[in-house]
């Protein structure tokens, strides 16, 4: 039953560039939720993204310094993210809870999503994780650890806090559909980070353009058929803690109506999981010398991964095309590139019970793996390293997301009384 739900939404979105299996489960049901709707929501929608608005969402969340896991900066960027979905009339907000015990230090690693301390080893081979074969020019990357390599004197204070192991939180919040609110696409992006800088884009980007997408959505002219969820998760750069925990404890609770009776779905059917993480900085390889290009890549383009030993990896990657065919409508300058080695993102968890993929800047292994983004994990992860090319990058991605979900989850826009 889920891999037919899978199946018909994606399917009804586009004829994809798969292999012909998919075609036969398509259909094309129509939205019958709003008659009076507007002929292409995701046009008029897309059209209310702002460049300004998601610079200035990503400035906001860098006032809370890194917000590494198990801080004061963290609960604080928590709740000022739980503040803006409301003022977005978000509905059904709520917060996981969970405890978090870090590893030994012996046991500790650097590896692309873990925080180790000074003398941890260095990162494995991405083909360890999930990750491409690296191929061409590496340059070593890794997780900063030292306070003194960041120059600014007040952000390195706003750093200072040490993380506490224990009692850990993160938001979410649901767009509940009319028709199907038993099914539900999770938006997501991962809120903490580390390297004693801001955090802009690793993954201040990523929380802004789901940020973003929840103040879209939640407009009082917009229905959707089925529920959209808009998750913020903590934890990521220890190890997926906040997104493993998610699928551990509401994993068994999908589609269950609670009463019974009610209509109310606390946990609707998992349909697709869209994780956004890293979404700025594509200035292209490494030079010889090691540096990077401090200018956006003409060529650039957003990263659409999904995991090719996945247990729904077929379903996963139709849901990837059908993020390509968004983007090649409606997305206004960057184009869309599928992937097929998802890896160390906040999707792994989920990869296994639904169809999920990551959209990025790179692909996550070989490129960021490689030193692509000499920003990852460093000080320089600040709001004024980049450029609006770089935020440019970002909308894209947040046009791509949006026009996809707006046609999987049957979005239309109630038209305004005259």
């Amino acid at each position: 039953m889920q891999s037919k739900s899978i199946f018909v939404a994606i399917c009804s979105f586009a004829l994809l560039t798969v292999p012909n299996v998919f075609a036969q489960t398509a259909t094309a049901p129509a939205s019958q939720a709003n008659p009076e709707a507007t002929a292409d929501a995701a046009k008029i929608l897309v059209d209310r993204l702002d460049l300004e608005r998601y610079k200035s969402a990503i400035k906001s969340l860098t006032k809370f310094g890194d917000r590494r896991q198990g801080t004061d900066r963290n609960r604080a960027a928590i709740h000022w993210i739980e503040t803006q979905l409301r003022i977005y009339g978000c509905a059904d907000i709520a917060r996981l809870q969970y405890s978090y015990q870090p590893p030994s230090p012996d046991l500790r690693t650097t590896g692309p999503n873990n925080a180790g301390g000074p003398g941890a080893p260095t990162p494995p081979d991405a083909t360890a994780v999930g990750g491409g074969r690296p191929r061409g020019l590496r340059v070593r990357t890794g997780i900063n650890n030292d306070p003194s390599a960041q120059p600014d004197l007040a952000l390195r204070k706003l750093n200072e806090q040490p993380s506490s192991p224990g009692q850990r939180e993160e938001i979410y919040c649901t767009k509940v559909g009319v028709t199907h609110p038993d099914e539900m696409y999770i938006l997501s992006a991962h809120m903490d980070g580390i390297g004693w800088g801001e955090a802009a884009n690793d993954d201040g980007s990523g929380t802004a353009l789901v940020m973003e997408l929840a103040r879209v959505l939640n407009s009082p002219d917009v229905v959707t058929e089925r529920s959209i969820r808009f998750i913020f998760w903590n934890n990521e750069e220890t190890g997926l803690n906040g997104s493993s925990a998610y699928v551990e404890q509401r994993r068994n609770l999908q589609g269950q109506e609670v009463p019974p009776g009610s209509g109310r779905y606390p946990e609707p059917q998992w349909l697709g999981m869209i994780q956004h993480d890293m979404m700025m900085f594509d200035h292209g390889m490494p030079r010889a010398d090691g540096t990077v290009s401090k200018e956006q890549r003409p060529e650039a383009d957003i990263n659409i991964e999904f995991q090719t030993n996945s247990k729904f990896a077929a379903q996963s990657q139709a849901l990837a095309w059908s993020f390509e065919q968004a983007n090649e409508k409606y997305a206004t300058d960057y184009p869309a590139r599928v992937g097929s080695h998802m890896t160390n993102t906040d999707s792994n968890p989920f990869m296994n019970e639904v169809a999920s993929i990551s959209v990025r800047e790179n692909e996550r292994g070989t490129e960021i793996g490689n030193g692509w983004d000499p920003q990852w994990h460093q000080p320089t992860d600040v709001f004024a390293t980049y450029n609006d090319k770089d935020f440019r990058l970002g909308l894209n991605a947040a046009e791509t997301t949006l026009a996809a979900t707006v046609q999987l989850a049957g979005t239309s826009v109630k038209k305004p009384l005259r």
